[in-house]
């Protein structure tokens, strides 16, 4: 008798992980996508409004783009990394002023070299850093909160201790310190003599990629984005929630000294209100890099291109010979489209996933 035919084996299942992805919505659910094609717009933007003076191939005018988006980025970096881990430090700008005055009081009035002075403005920029993750942390007050308290703290201290010591609300004469001709290369030099790169881009793009390895490839920065997406279940997996976010707040004020330092030594001096208002740059550049308001997720890379977004409007709009408070009206225009934007590729990617 003739065996009876076997059913035909079922297909095995697809396993959904094996499945490709198509790469323009891979790039497209990409963070910091948004800020690339951003800066490329604004670039060919400028290029045409300010073809009379050569945008597009001026390598002189490049310096003074990248100059103003370093000055920006520096500090976008770490805030980008606060922000990706919930939190928010609006003291990021006036730490500058108060970084720089500190090195000023030390070099010119304590008679001090200036190297040991870096070390100390850096361990004070810790040090701020510290008090605020701290505060945030042990009173559950929002950082936002916080910071604005440091901020306007800082910011007296700024003008009326300046005022106090020196009588005026700056302090000059730094280049006399011990020691500022050896420091001048490594914080205010130029590179590429012909067209006046200022060392600040070099800074820039190493904080850039130190960002982004810290954020992709360590373990530090899977607790980033752990603490940022849901700080309850990153506690119960293991993840030092306190610790990562008080390191957060301290890497963002230290790099804020950082660039207060940088300014002091560039300009010889420093005024008591530098970096006042600056915070919100940062922050801007952040949230046009791809970082929500809500953390959990962002690109520090983007972030740099959204300081260099900020950088070249600021520069742009000058040489385009429109009236310089555009630039106010451009950072408030770019803001809002970039959360819509973002909110946008959020939701294509927490949906692709899903599915």
């Amino acid at each position: 008798m003739a065996a009876a035919p076997t059913a035909p084996a079922p297909a095995p299942e697809r396993d959904e992980r094996l499945a490709r992805v198509n790469i323009v919505a891979r790039l497209v659910a990409r963070p910091d996508i948004g800020a690339f094609c951003g800066a490329v717009a604004v670039f060919f933007l400028f290029a045409w409004t300010a073809r009379n003076v050569q945008w597009l191939s001026d390598f002189a005018i490049w310096s003074q783009w990248l100059d103003q988006s370093a000055q920006y980025g520096i500090v976008a970096v770490p805030v980008a990394l606060l922000m990706i881990g919930g939190e928010f430090d609006l003291s990021a700008g006036v730490m500058i002023g108060s970084s720089g005055l500190l090195l000023g009081l030390l070099t010119t009035r304590a008679d001090w070299n200036i190297w040991p002075a870096i070390v100390v403005v850096l361990l004070f920029g810790m040090a701020i850093g510290f008090i605020n993750g701290y505060t945030v942390v042990k009173t559950k007050l929002p950082s936002f909160i916080v910071t604005l308290g440091t901020f306007f703290i800082l910011q007296g201290v700024n003008a009326g201790g300046t005022l106090k010591i020196t009588g005026t609300v700056a302090i000059n004469g730094i280049d006399a310190a011990p020691g500022f001709d050896s420091a001048r290369p490594f914080f205010a030099s130029s590179f590429w003599s012909p067209y006046d790169f200022k060392v600040n881009v070099l800074w820039w793009i190493g904080l850039t990629v130190v960002g982004a390895w810290l954020l992709a490839r360590t373990r530090f920065g899977n607790w980033i984005y752990a603490v940022g997406g849901d700080p309850v279940a990153a506690r119960n997996v293991g993840v030092p929630v306190a610790r990562t976010k008080i390191a957060l707040f301290m890497m963002t004020s230290t790099t804020a000294a950082l660039l207060g330092i940088i300014t002091a030594i560039g300009l010889r001096g420093i005024q008591a209100n530098e970096g006042v208002g600056r915070e919100f740059i940062f922050i801007i550049a952040a949230v046009v890099g791809g970082c929500l308001l809500t953390g959990g997720y962002g690109s520090v890379v983007g972030a740099s291109f959204g300081a260099a977004i900020l950088g070249m409007a600021s520069i742009g709009i000058i040489l385009s010979q429109w009236d310089s408070n555009w630039v106010y009206a451009f950072q408030g225009t770019i803001l809002v489209l970039a959360v819509m934007l973002n909110a946008a590729i959020r939701a294509r990617a927490v949906g692709a996933r899903s599915r």
